[in-house]
């Protein structure tokens, strides 16, 4: 339980919305959080039994504590998102990005540049951005020099100094990229009136300049000048085929932000797309670290003011996956159906995409932080009480009954650990029973275990249902190690997970990372288990081939196949060989069969 003056604030806490924040014996500041109640919130620290160690560990440091009451939950989000900014707490998220975005300039001087840059002057410039990458900034710029002639050069165009025949025309204008305004060749009011047309493409409006070149096309058509018609309307072939390749949704929808979120243990990815006019003019994902138990929907409502404050987005209407309260003025969508619901799909797969390449890039950069990720994930879905480094899983093999086998696979932190993996003839039981063939193997296995002293898994995984595990939970309370290891069994029709006195299964998500794992563990063994089955039977059949020689008994056939390994062998070899190995009498059978 917190202090006595903890206990004093908490207790005089109101139970209006606002922002919290915890401070350690140095009296800094550790943590900032938003509350709908104050009172409910902040009392829940100290009441409530946390799961994650940095919750707990984050509890005890608290020394003091204060609070800020605002008017509404939104205010409190916008004041939590601006401290944690200002003051970076140890135990929260920070939504930092250092990358430097590119943007796209309309330079403020006469006859305007356009071009690309990462660095803003406020010098009255226009930009626009920031986008996500450089080449969709170079594209989108591709688009706009292919249809409008844009001057290059950094010549100043002043009035008296084009006047005063400063300028001369260069190779931009014979190739037919630039008007040559340089030499009054293209009046300011055109240039402009170019320049205002390439502000609705970049915002992802195309309707004026089409209608402009329609225009322009239908015009010089009736006047005869159809070659000057023919590049007219290339240009808009050009605009209508980048429209058409950017246009997701329905037209209508224009001016909207679209978030989803995606998270597991460790980390939340947030994407975000940017609509304007039906098409997606800007996407970004976020991953951030969780660093206490942060709920999607506290993490979702912070990411997007960091997200739209980074990129400067004004749009009035969000869509997105979970209902949010967000400052005024800001409508919350959550579609169900149509194409509202399409696009919030689309950000979502985007972000498990982006998701899942984190995770293959970990694979190889960090396997540790991928094992921890996966450890974690296995623990929460399973339900498990400690995270399972060491998984073992058993499966039996017999074909009619014969030759009864099992095979024992072990996993290292999520990996196969092919050293430790083990066969077991079954030695106790006649016939095709699996039942009983599980209770002998688990038995065996971990009375071993046992009285070697080694170290017993997190959990046991059983290829099959409720029978099997049956059998193996009887070997592991014989052992007194029932509730001591985790025991789950796999069945294969469905993939059901059964649990210890459990009739109803649980059914992973097919996708899900802890079924991978089970169903590699299953098939591992499986294979393990046939391989040993089959050398089993073609040694027996091997043996038998010998022994139906007069003569020649179990004994007698072992020793052959340890001398010279194989029947093919025995057949090549000579009389005087075989003499040295089982005498002549035998030997002289053994010849007189095969020859």
């Amino acid at each position: 339980m917190a202090n006595l003056s903890l206990e004093i604030q908490l207790s005089t806490l109101p139970n209006d919305p606002g922002v919290y924040r915890f401070y350690d014996v140095d009296k800094k500041l550790i943590y900032v959080g938003k509350a709908k109640n104050l009172k409910k919130r902040v009392s829940s620290y100290f009441t409530k039994k946390h799961e994650i160690g940095k919750t707990r560990v984050l509890v005890k440091k608290i020394r003091t504590m204060d609070h800020i009451v605002v008017p509404t939950e939104s205010d409190a989000l916008l004041l939590e998102n601006n401290l944690i900014k200002e003051y970076q707490p140890r135990y929260n998220v920070l939504l930092r990005d250092d990358k430097s975005y590119p943007w796209i300039c309309v330079k403020k001087e006469r006859f305007p540049r356009i071009f690309p840059t990462r660095n803003i002057i406020k010098d009255g410039s226009e930009y626009f951005g920031p986008y996500t990458s450089m080449r969709t900034v170079r594209t989108l710029l591709d688009l706009i020099r292919s249809v409008y002639p844009l001057r290059t050069c950094t010549y100043d165009l002043s009035e008296e100094k084009i006047k005063a025949g400063k300028y001369k025309r260069c190779l931009e204008f014979h190739l037919g990229n630039c008007k040559g305004p340089c030499e009054e060749l293209q009046t300011e009011e055109e240039y402009d009136k170019q320049i205002d047309d390439i502000r609705d493409i970049i915002k992802g409006n195309f309707n004026s300049s089409l209608r402009f070149f329609k225009k322009e096309m239908k015009r010089r058509a009736s006047e005869m000048r159809f070659e000057e018609a023919q590049l007219i309307k290339n240009k808009i072939e050009v605009l209508e085929n980048y429209q058409a390749k950017s246009t997701v949704v329905n037209p209508k929808i224009s001016n909207v932000d679209v978030f989803s979120i995606v998270s597991d243990e460790a980390f939340a990815y947030i994407n975000f797309l940017q609509l304007a006019h039906g098409s997606i003019i800007r996407s970004h994902t976020m991953e951030i670290k969780k660093k206490l138990e942060e709920p999607d929907k506290d993490l979702l409502a912070l990411a997007i003011l960091e997200i739209r404050d980074r990129f400067n987005s004004q749009s009035k209407t969000i869509y997105t996956t979970i209902p949010l309260k967000l400052p005024e003025g800001i409508k919350v969508v959550v579609p169900k159906l149509g194409d509202k619901k399409k696009i919030v799909d689309l950000s979502e797969r985007n972000a498990k995409f982006f998701r899942q390449e984190r995770f293959k890039q970990s694979k190889i950069t960090d396997p540790d932080r991928h094992a921890n990720r996966i450890m974690a994930q296995m623990q929460k879905d399973l339900r498990l009480s400690a995270e399972p480094r060491h998984i073992e899983c058993f499966d039996n093999s017999n074909i009619q009954g014969s030759d009864p086998v099992a095979a024992c696979v072990v996993f290292k932190n999520g990996k196969p650990a092919k050293k430790e993996y083990r066969h077991f003839n079954i030695k106790t039981v006649t016939g095709a029973d699996d039942f009983a063939s599980m209770e002998e193997v688990v038995l065996r296995r971990y009375k071993r275990l046992q009285d070697e002293m080694q170290p017993l898994p997190q959990l046991i995984v059983i290829d099959g249902g409720k029978g099997q595990l049956s059998s193996a939970l009887k070997s592991l309370e014989h052992l007194g190690l029932r509730g001591k290891i985790a025991i789950i069994g796999i069945a294969k029709r469905l993939e059901e997970i059964y649990f210890p006195d459990d009739p109803i299964p649980l059914y992973l998500d097919k996708k899900s990372e802890t079924l991978k794992i089970i169903q590699q563990l299953r098939n591992e063994a499986h294979r393990f288990g046939i391989t040993h089955h089959r050398n089993k039977r073609s040694k027996a059949a091997i043996q038998s081939e010998l022994e139906n020689i007069e003569g020649v008994g179990e004994k007698t056939a072992q020793l052959l196949l340890k001398e010279f390994k194989s029947v093919k062998r025995i057949k090549e070899v000579s009389l005087e060989e075989l003499t040295k190995i089982v005498g002549l009498s035998k030997a002289r059978k053994i010849y007189e069969s095969f020859h």
